[in-house]
């Protein structure tokens, strides 16, 4: 029975961590498979966790937050496509002053706004129950009519509420990108687009606008990420508290061979490390010898480096990623 308690409470924990990689590898996928490094994956998370958690603490539920951490992340990505692809400049210098750029905006708009040195309020309190949360996220009015007679039922509450359906809508997201890559002439084209861009070009097709159309897609992608960092899964917005998710979520691109279905995979295996981590600082002190909390909290990220120094070495990057793409006639 403790076995069975221990495995159902890691998947209940992996499920908890998994759909934030998830749509950021998602969003990676588009970016790198357009022919754009998206160092600024962490960054985008970032913006939108704070977005979504102040959109929604003053409009009074969550989805306005999540449609308007959608928006911004959009625009962050915009601004790394006009440095990358209209200017050349270097992908990952950018993608580095975007991830700053969240940093600095978050924590500073957040001081202004809260005065609570970056975090927003709790939108649900702290010891809210699954009713109360899902009555937080979505008009009050609109649950009471809908789902009368249900306020005892917290499973299926969850499974209704924005934190139930965004962890689905993380799993159909991968499966949709892979339709979309895959089964389109958009998809055919925005990967020609990371390998051959001199094809696209010749067809007729224009380059710029397939990598701009890649990544406001992956904007849109870190946006549902943020939202679900910040008004699902936590409830509240504190600085950084990404985690450098946003890196891993690249990783488990890599991982996954720019392959939708094996950066899941990925996500998961990342997503399980972060449920074991948190499980070993709960056990800490029943141990004989206490082991120190940041060997637990490193342990995830040294884990993903052996996972990627031993497995990926035969990983195949799309030929024209990194690189800016300029018509021969110009």
């Amino acid at each position: 029975m403790e076995i069975f308690e221990l495995v159902f409470s890691l998947a209940q924990s992996t499920l908890r961590f998994t759909p934030i990689l998830i749509f950021a590898a998602m969003a990676g996928v588009f970016s790198e498979r357009a022919g754009i490094i998206d160092i600024g994956l962490e960054g985008k998370l970032l913006i939108g966790a704070f977005v979504s958690a102040t959109v929604a603490h003053y409009a009074g539920f969550g989805l306005v937050g999540l449609f308007a951490a959608m928006a911004v992340c959009m625009v962050f990505g915009w601004l790394h496509g006009l440095a990358t692809i209209t200017f050349r400049g270097d992908h990952v210098i950018s993608g580095l002053a975007i991830n700053f750029l969240a940093v600095g905006l978050t924590k500073t708009i957040g001081h202004s706004l809260f005065a609570k040195g970056g975090d927003t309020p709790n939108l649900a309190g702290p010891d809210s129950t699954g009713w109360e949360r899902l009555q937080s996220l979505i008009p009050k009015q609109v649950l009471i009519d809908a789902f009368q007679g249900l306020e005892s039922n917290n499973v299926l509450l969850n499974v209704l509420s924005l934190h139930g359906w965004l962890i689905a809508l993380a799993f159909i997201a991968v499966g949709l990108t892979w339709f979309v890559l895959n089964q389109t002439r958009f998809g055919l084209r925005l990967r020609f687009v990371g390998e051959e861009p001199q094809a696209v070009d010749t067809a007729g097709a224009s380059v710029v606008a397939y990598r701009f159309a890649a990544v406001t897609i992956a904007g849109a992608l870190c946006g549902i990420g943020g939202a679900y960092l910040s008004t699902s899964n936590i409830a509240s917005f504190t600085p950084k508290m990404s985690a450098d998710m946003g890196y891993l979520a690249l990783a488990a691109v890599v991982f996954g061979k720019w392959r939708p279905f094996y950066a899941m995979l990925g996500c998961l295996l990342f997503g399980l490390l972060f449920a074991l981590k948190n499980r070993l600082n709960s056990v800490n002190e029943g141990f004989l010898v206490q082991v120190p909390g940041q060997l637990f909290e490193a342990l995830p990220y040294v884990l993903v480096v052996v996972v990627l120094a031993g497995f990926v070495g035969s990983a195949r990057a799309p030929k024209a990623i990194g690189r800016p793409y300029v018509k021969e006639r110009e």
